[in-house]
């Protein structure tokens, strides 16, 4: 496939795409068929009950190698991720956020941030990501791991940005955070989108994902069920209950 698709309801191609990718863990079959196109600078939440192949997608999506992609294609403005192993679609300008967000042991925040600039291609300035996160600055002598959730979720954000990124993949953002904290990290993703970076958000608070997102895809045992605008979604209460109530 040379063309990129289109979203539904836009005309300019789409920005990142993925088409019919298939996935395993060893003999488990995770991710079922799954396509979906984004336009840049969209925010897509990424939804789906325990279990559905949300955060097996992100990852395929970022070539972790775990699960496998036996089949497919990924494609980003018109790289072939596909082709390309997990530091490429690094290079290429994906940025994945883990759930356990990585922090790494025994260096301070600042620290963390200049690791991720100690190879191009570069993103932010470590400056520019304390003016988005004040909170990383006050605390940038002080061991990464030892910030609060919310702090380290600040900085695992601030990490990917000192990448060049073109794609940033969330998984689970919000988990464990109290609201406050959820409403900076609101301001910081549609800061974030206002600059044309595309993100990918999985999340299980489904209500604060579509209220942030322009567009929701919900999965289900591995396949798309709905892929629509999120205020449709919003709107649609029986079937976030039928695809999304625990």
């Amino acid at each position: 496939m040379s063309d990129i698709r289109a979203p539904e309801g836009r005309s300019e191609p789409a920005y990142f795409s993925c088409w019919d990718i298939h996935a395993y863990y060893g003999e488990s079959y995770i991710v079922q068929g799954v396509s979906m196109n984004i336009h840049e600078g969209e925010i897509l939440a990424l939804l789906g009950r325990n279990g559905a192949g949300k955060t097996s997608t992100l990852r395929a999506i970022a070539r972790a190698g775990d699960p496998e992609v036996t089949h497919g294609e990924i494609w980003l403005d018109h790289k072939p991720l596909h082709e390309m192993s997990a530091h490429g679609a690094a290079q290429s300008g994906v940025a994945l956020v883990p759930e356990d967000r990585r922090i790494i042991p025994g260096l301070t925040v600042e620290e963390n941030l200049q690791l991720a600039q100690i190879a191009p291609p570069h993103g932010w300035s470590i400056q520019r990501i304390y003016e988005l996160f004040p909170r990383l600055g006050e605390r940038r002598k002080q061991e990464g791991v030892t910030l609060s959730g919310g702090e380290q979720q600040m900085l695992a954000i601030g990490r990917a940005l000192a990448r060049d990124i073109k794609l940033l993949l969330l998984d689970e953002p919000y988990e464990g955070l109290a609201p406050v904290i959820v409403h900076e990290i609101e301001r910081t993703l549609r800061e974030i989108r206002s600059l044309g970076i595309t993100t990918v958000i999985v999340e299980q608070n489904a209500v604060a994902a579509l209220k942030l997102a322009d567009r929701a895809v919900i999965l289900d045992t591995g396949k798309v069920v709905y892929d629509d605008t999120a205020q449709h979604l919003l709107d649609n209460k029986a079937m976030r209950e039928e695809y999304l109530a625990i």
